[in-house]
Formats: structure tokens, C-alpha cells, sequence
């Protein structure tokens, strides 16, 4: 990781009237730790009985199954009970053990009473097996943890028919495999904890778990969930957090170890990152699947706590994870039943997968992992602090995700600007659209990508693209990295960062034009050239830059790569081109259409909301560059969990843009202060500039910053061989 500290230099904010704004002053502490004081230990516990409490009314008789309202996923109904079940269980487990046992009337009773129904093979409640729906491992490992966190309360007053059913019930998992993603980590923990109750476990499962893990891990305290289709590591999501490094400290709690220090020190180096996803305002990144989840974001930085792995001190812990839970308490996440829905904020089911279902989001449970920790532990005693990440401006390089963030603590914005990760997991020859919560340039938390229909088979938002000839733009699917590293300003420790990646791009053929994006996973597709695409960073502000060159494999279709196994008359067509250029800004949501302002002339386009957050495009161009002329802010209704209104501010170059041509635009995300039009009235000299350095059809390109400073970014260097691993990674 490498950090850089800069103010955007690009603006100093100017109004409509011409008149420079003051500058924006870092938050104070106080409004920083205002969270804290309102999420006391006594409140966690408070809203955890609450969420327990109104599941209640969705229990089958016995208990076992709990279908919450929602929609049903893709393991169908019966395994919803079950997930029902095991998510709240976890969550009763933690709030339970660090309150040694006590907690509301009934409540162990009501757990106990529905494992011995979901356990018993003759009950009409019982769940499914392992062996019957395979989402049950997931589950399973949620019941094993509750049983070890409660179980001298629980577990050792069952009967002993209800403990050798649930063994059973639990030892279906041994000996499986094809585990090659976080889910290895059930298979350990629930073998974990069947080793400690006198039930059948494999060292050779472990053996080949542990194997399985080291081949995911990139450094640097991340992991990849998974292996893309060519056997790449680029599946970066909260996965690498919630999952990869929360399971190993409650796999040792389960054994009653310590974690061991590789974990340890794994554990400390990526929530030493992490910190740096969570702004100021609470607001995590909203990127990667299974963001229902909300609040597991939170899980690794509990358990830092909980194992003594982390760099942050107890009082940042607790800053850190009230300001997350009353963001998202204070956004409407817990409907008026007490329920969490499928949704990020509020409902809403487009953010989920095909295995979310009503119960799913109650993985947020990990989020309040930190009830483990008993009211005498010093993340509840010790007094709030802000963690390091939120005391000033800063650019922080992530190696081994690919991504530069870029935070503002004082308008509570954080970017990732994404040049590493794709989850690029579809097989070669099958069309598909770029995953929003994988492939856009750009994510924060206060924005979403856009995931209606249309969005996804043609999307415009934090996307950078070629547009063929009926102007549906390119898609760009698996991302090859170029260079990411820190780049130096003036100062000592100022500067910026500049990522490069690059993709072949193709375009989707959709049987209306382009509105079903329902058909995004089936129509045929068009190959198209090899896109580079560069974030030069400073602040706020980036200097977006793009060149297109032919594909290696020629404008013929699908060359395949050696090892491929594909039949060339079978691969796609090529788009002849000629093509123009896409350069799409932040999309900004709002509840109406009143609380969203655009604002355009030559060259820019701004969306502002009423509470001043501004999403501005402005094109660079001169030196050679193709100008992108065309300006324009495309609205959507229901397109955006963050809003029933969303626009997206785009521009677009009309002339054709040919090979080794370079187009320029400057993207900036931020508060009330980012509000001016660089360029506009006494500040109009502020604009970055971009020289090509070897003229037209070069590939060097030089970006000079007002202060002085210069990036320089070569557009033609060679694809990083060594892609999904983190130079400089610990062990």
C-alpha cells in the first residue's frame, strides 16, 4: 500500500456568479465521533434483540425455519428457512456469549427448540441436508459457530439425542470438496467444531482447504475470492473481509486457540487498508455482490478486535463501526417491521443475486460480531477516535485489488478508482455484459452503479467506452493491468496515484436495440480493439485518459489464446468500427427529480444535487487530444438503490476516434465545495493540461497539474504480466 496526500489542485470552487468559494476545511472530531456517542455498548445490544424480536413472527412452529418476506432464491423456500434460522442464530450467539449467557426471556429456548425440530429427520420442519441443497454448508457453518459461542448454555443442555442428530446433520460435509472460493471456510468450521464434540471430521479436507486458501492469497492481507475463467486471482469484494478474515478467528475460538500469527498478521495488514473504504460518514464502499448484507462489512473489524490483529486502537474500532451501523440505521435500512429487506438503504431486490433470498440479508449479523467483546473491553471503554483515515485528504494505493482510493474526509467521499478487479468467471465464447458491481472505473459510497435492465446490457455510468455506429457503447468484461503506483507532488509526502488497465471490449447484440438488458446474458456479441483506459488521481479529481489499438488477434473475431479450446467458425463476429468515444461521470441519485440539477456547455456536463454533492465530466482537450464534444446527463427512475431519481452526467466525442487517438476528460465526485466548473470565471486557469509526448498516435501522455506537478502515463506499455498479485506483498 503507498498513500499520498493532496487536495484536488485542480479547483479552487467557484459559483455560478464567478465568485471563488472557500476552500473545504478537514471535519472536526466531534462531528466525526458523533456516532460513537450515539451507539453505547447498551444500544448495540438494544437494536440486536430488536432485529431478533421481529423475526419472530415468520418461525415455522418449532422454530427451525424462519421465511422472512422477500424473494425466494435460487435453492428455493425450504433452504430460505433454514438461512433464516442460522443468520439470526448467529447473531443471538454473539450477543449472548458477551453477555454471558443472559439475554431475553425465551430466547435460547427458542433456538434450542428449533434445532431439535430442523435436526429431526421425521419432522415436517426438518432442514435440508447438506446433501440435498447445497447452500446448506453455508448455513451449517453459521449453526456450528452459535453452537460453539453458546454452548454452555445451550449445546450442554441439549438431550442427547438432539446433540447426536445434529452431529449427524452437520457431518454431511465431511469428506466434500469443490469448495474454491470462502466457502472452504464452512467446510473448516463446521469440521472444527465436530472435532470438539466428539464427531467424525477429515484432516484431509483441512489439508486441502488450507492448500486451496494459500492459492487465493494475493498479499498484502487480501485474498481473491475465486479464480476467474483463465485462472486469474481478480475477485476483489467485502468477501476478502467478511468472509476470508473473519471465519479464521472464529475457527480458533471454536478450538479455544489464539489465531495463529500468519492470520494474524494477515488480518492486521488488510483492515489496515479497509480502513481507508469507510468514509467519514459511515458510508462503506458499495461494490461486489451480496451488498445486502450491509453491516458484515463491519466483521473484520471486529474480529481485529476480537483476536488483537488490527492496527487501529480500541476507540477507532468503535468510532469506525458506529459511524457504519448509524449510517446505515439513519438511512432506513430496517423497514417498519424491525425486518432488514433485500436492499442496501432501503428495499431493493436489484441488488440482489440469484442465492439471495428474504433471510439473506441477515449475514449482517457479523456486523454486530463485536458483542463477543464483553462491556468491560476497552473498544467499549475507551473513548472514540478517529481512525488515521479520516484525519485529512488522501490517495492510497491498494496493490493487490488493483484500485486507487481516493477519500476526502471532509465531504465524506470515498472513490475507488478500479484497474484490478473483474470477476471475470464466464466461460470465453459466452456474452455477457460488464457485472456493475464488478467492472465499473469507478465506485464510493455515496454513489451506486446503475443496475437497471438497460444499464446493465449498455452502461453508461463510471464507464469509459467506444460507441459503435448506433451508439450502444462497448463493454469491457476482463480487465488486464498496466501500472499502478503512487506518483509525487511538490511536497514531501504530496501527490497522487495513476492506474492503467486495459481491456478487449465487445459489444452486446440485443434483440429491441438495447433495452433488455435481461437479454444481456444471452444475445450475441461483437468483438471489438483493445481499450486502454488510465485514472490519473489527485483528490477529488481525476484526469480520465482512453486509447484504443487493434486486438492481437486482428478484426476478424475471436482469436482464441493457446490453451483455448474453441472452434474459430464458432467465435464472434468483429464490429468493423468506425467507432466514437464514451466518457460516463459519477451517477448521482436523489428522491425526485427536483433534488437534481444539470448544468452544461461546451465540453461539460454537471449533475448537482440540492445538498451541493456534484458529479462533474469536463473535457481536456488541445495537444492533440480528440475532443469530446458532445455533453449530456442521462436520467433514470429506479435505477439506483440510493435514490428513486439517478443522473448520470456523460460526454462523447463526435467525430471518430481512431487508433492511438487519445481522449481527455476530468471527473470529479465531492461535497458543496466541488460545485464550480473548472475553468469558469477568475479560477479559469486551473485546468490540468495533457500533452502527448510523442505527437498524434503516441502512446506517452504527460498530465501537468496546476501546481506544478506533472504524471506522466504511457498508454502503449506492456500488460502486467503479474496481474493479481500485489508487488511488495507480506506473506
Amino acid at each position: 500500500m503507498s498513500e499520498n496526500v493532496r487536495s484536488c489542485p485542480v479547483v479552487r470552487p467557484v459559483a455560478d456568479d464567478g465568485t471563488v468559494m472557500p476552500a473545504m476545511t478537514a471535519p472536526s472530531s466531534a462531528s466525526l465521533l458523533a456516532p460513537a456517542g450515539r451507539w453505547p455498548r447498551e444500544r448495540w445490544v438494544a437494536v440486536a434483540d430488536d432485529l431478533l424480536r421481529a423475526t419472530t413472527p415468520f418461525a415455522s412452529p418449532g422454530g427451525s425455519l424462519i421465511r422472512l418476506p422477500g424473494p425466494v432464491s435460487a435453492s428455493g423456500s425450504w433452504s430460505d428457512g433454514l438461512e433464516g434460522y442460522a443468520r439470526t442464530f448467529l447473531l443471538a450467539a454473539f450477543r449472548l456469549r458477551g453477555a454471558g449467557g443472559d439475554g431475553p426471556d425465551g430466547l435460547l429456548d427458542r433456538y434450542a427448540r428449533g434445532l431439535r425440530h430442523g435436526t429431526d429427520p421425521a419432522s415436517p420442519e426438518r432442514w435440508p441436508r447438506l446433501t440435498e441443497r447445497r447452500q446448506a454448508v453455508v448455513e451449517a457453518a453459521s449453526v456450528a459457530i452459535g453452537l460453539a459461542e453458546t454452548r454452555p448454555w445451550l449445546w450442554d443442555r441439549l438431550d442427547d439425542a438432539t446433540r447426536a442428530r445434529t452431529v449427524d446433520w452437520l457431518a454431511d460435509i465431511v469428506g466434500t470438496d469443490g469448495y474454491t472460493n470462502n466457502w472452504l471456510w464452512f467446510q473448516n468450521v463446521v469440521e472444527a467444531f465436530l472435532s470438539t464434540v466428539g464427531g467424525p471430521w477429515d484432516q484431509a479436507d483441512l489439508d486441502r482447504n488450507e492448500e486451496i486458501a494459500e492459492s487465493l492469497y494475493v498479499g498484502d492481507g487480501w485474498y481473491s475470492d475465486g479464480r476467474g475463467r483463465d485462472g486469474r486471482r481478480q475477485n476483489f469484494d467485502h468477501y476478502a473481509g467478511w468472509a476470508w478474515h473473519v471465519y479464521p478467528v472464529l475457527h480458533a475460538r471454536i478450538l479455544g486457540a489464539d489465531l495463529d500469527d500468519r492470520h494474524a498478521g494477515r488480518l492486521r495488514a488488510y483492515l489496515d487498508q479497509a480502513q481507508h473504504l469507510v468514509s467519514s460518514s459511515g458510508a462503506p464502499l458499495l461494490q461486489g455482490r451480496s451488498v445486502t448484507y450491509r453491516t458484515a462489512v463491519l466483521g473484520p473489524f471486529w474480529a481485529g478486535a476480537v483476536a488483537g490483529a488490527t492496527p487501529l486502537a480500541p476507540g477507532q474500532t468503535r468510532a469506525l463501526a458506529s459511524a457504519v451501523v448509524d449510517h446505515f440505521w439513519a438511512a432506513g435500512s430496517v423497514d417498519e417491521r424491525g425486518l432488514l429487506p433485500v436492499g442496501w438503504h432501503g428495499p431493493y431486490p436489484r441488488v440482489r443475486q440469484l442465492y439471495t433470498g428474504g433471510s439473506s440479508p441477515y449475514w449482517a449479523s457479523k456486523g454486530f460480531l463485536g458483542l463477543l467483546l464483553s462491556a468491560d473491553h476497552p473498544v467499549w471503554t475507551a473513548a472514540p477516535q478517529p481512525p488515521d483515515a479520516w484525519h485529512r485528504d488522501r490517495v492510497t494505493v491498494l496493490p493487490a485489488p488493483g484500485w486507487v482510493v481516493a477519500a476526502t474526509p471532509g465531504d465524506g467521499v470515498v472513490r475507488v478508482l478500479n484497474h484490478g478487479s473483474d470477476r471475470a468467471i464466464e466461460p470465453p465464447l459466452e456474452p455477457r455484459g460488464d457485472d456493475p458491481f464488478y467492472r465499473r472505473l469507478g465506485y464510493s459510497g455515496v454513489t451506486s452503479p446503475q443496475l437497471s435492465a438497460r444499464d446493465v446490457a449498455a452502461p453508461l455510468d463510471s464507464h469509459t467506452a467506444l460507441l459503435d455506429a448506433t451508439g450502444l457503447p462497448s463493454h469491457r468484461v476482463r480487465v488486464d493491468r498496466v501500472a499502478l503506483r503512487p506518483s509525487s507532488g511538490p511536497g514531501d509526502d504530496e501527490g497522487g496515484a495513476v492506474a492503467v488497465s486495459r481491456s478487449r471490449v465487445h459489444w452486446l447484440d440485443l434483440p429491441d436495440g438495447g433495452d433488455a438488458g435481461d437479454a444481456a446474458g444471452w444475445a450475441a456479441l461483437r468483438h471489438g480493439p483493445v481499450l486502454t483506459t488510465a485514472a490519473v488521481v489527485r483528490g477529488r479529481c481525476e484526469v480520465r485518459l482512453a486509447r484504443w489499438t487493434p486486438s492481437p488477434g486482428g478484426d476478424t473475431g475471436l482469436a482464441p489464446r493457446p490453451g483455448d479450446d474453441l472452434d474459430r467458425d464458432a467465435a464472434w463476429p468483429a464490429d468493423p468500427g468506425p467507432w466514437t468515444a464514451h466518457v460516463g461521470g459519477w451517477p448521482l441519485a436523489a428522491a425526485g427529480d427536483g433534488a437534481l440539477h444539470t448544468e452544461r456547455d461546451d465540453g461539460w456536463v454537471r449533475v448537482r444535487r440540492a445538498d451541493g454533492t456534484t458529479s462533474l465530466v469536463r473535457s481536456l482537450h488541445g495537444d492533440g487530444t480528440v475532443p469530446l464534444d458532445e455533453a449530456g446527463a442521462t436520467r433514470r427512475h429506479g435505477a439506483d438503490p440510493l435514490g428513486e431519481t439517478s443522473a448520470t452526467p456523460w460526454l462523447r466525442s463526435t467525430r471518430n476516434v481512431g487508433a492511438g487517438d487519445v481522449v481527455a476528460a476530468l471527473v470529479v465526485l465531492g461535497g458543496h465545495d466541488a460545485g464550480g466548473v473548472p475553468g469558469r470565471g477568475p479560477d479559469g486557469g486551473t485546468l490540468p493540461r495533457v500533452l502527448l509526448l510523442d505527437g498524434a498516435g503516441g502512446s506517452r501522455v504527460e498530465v501537468r497539474w496546476p501546481d506544478g506537478s506533472a504524471d506522466l502515463v504511457d498508454l502503449g506499455a506492456d500488460t502486467d504480466d503479474t496481474a493479481g498479485a500485489a508487488p511488495g506483498a507480506t506473506p
